[in-house]
């Protein structure tokens, strides 16, 4: 199985375990991590598979963090960190709710932590009940400066989930995209439409992401890449939405156009479980 396979699967076990893993037997195991060093003052904990990419700015006052993996993956995060710096965990930004991304915000709040989240990621936690829902919400942009660095976060649209937002390191020339793009994938199969998510602005989403001023991407989950990279993802996105409209139009049965997804986008029974309905009924 090819390695971006591998990624989709893995990814899309995520979000059909249930509306969120940590409370179930089925969560996995603490993810072995490394760390990738991006530039002097930020780094990628990352691992190959699930749970994806957390991103860490040190400052000389502590660190602004994207995502915080699964809760049971803070010790080994917290064994990464210290590896780079002594400094405290001042904020964390969740790219979206899922909680991969998010299960660690309960126990980073317990160590002084201020959780940030869009509005609408902010809602979707209230509702699962999510331990960790964040202190400070936004709606379009929001900004931290912390020992004279600034990060800035950018909310475009759905895309993933209603409230997948992008963080942008203006210094650095890096984005950290979240879900909204993940590399490994050749098309957005991960459609949570329980979530918010849409496929049909997931474009236009990702078109708003991309006026952005940056050179490396920090994905969801998979390798380091590139702008480059991410805007052929995002034809990738036009290119499945006419497809499913072309065959709605042409009155194809659900049948056809989920068999049209598995051969031309590779998407797996999981994603088809989770996005199929959603997608049909979305694009017309």
């Amino acid at each position: 199985m090819r390695k971006s396979s591998i990624i989709r699967l893995a990814a899309g076990a995520i979000l059909l375990g249930g509306v969120w893993l940590a409370h179930t037997q089925q969560a996995p195991p603490p993810s072995k991590l490394n760390t990738i060093k991006l530039k002097d003052d930020l780094y990628v904990i990352h691992n190959d598979f699930v749970p994806g990419n957390t991103t860490v700015m040190v400052t000389n006052d502590g660190v602004v963090m994207v995502d915080d993996k699964f809760p049971q993956d803070h010790a080994n995060i917290m064994a990464e960190l210290k590896k780079i710096t002594d400094k405290p965990v001042k904020y964390i930004f969740n790219t979206h709710h899922h909680f991969d991304h998010s299960g660690g915000n309960a126990q980073m709040q317990m160590m002084g932590a201020e959780v940030i989240q869009h509005a609408n990621a902010h809602e979707n936690t209230m509702t699962l009940k999510q331990p960790g829902a964040g202190q400070v919400t936004f709606t379009q942009e929001s900004d931290v400066w912390l020992g004279g660095k600034h990060v800035e976060a950018h909310y475009y649209g759905r895309s993933h989930t209603n409230g997948d937002i992008v963080i942008l390191f203006p210094a650095q020339r890096v984005l950290a995209a979240g879900d909204m793009y993940t590399k490994g994938d050749d098309v957005p199969e991960l459609i949570d439409y329980s979530g918010g998510g849409s496929a049909a602005e997931w474009p236009k989403t990702l078109s708003g992401a991309l006026t952005l001023d940056f050179d490396t991407v920090v994905p969801g989950h998979g390798p380091m890449s590139t702008k480059q990279e991410m805007t052929a993802f995002r034809a990738s996105t036009i290119r499945l939405v006419d497809r499913v409209r072309e065959m709605n139009r042409a009155k194809k049965k659900k049948e056809e156009i989920a068999q049209m997804l598995r051969t031309e986008f590779h998407w797996a029974d999981l994603h088809l479980g989770r996005g199929l309905n959603g997608v049909i009924e979305e694009v017309q």
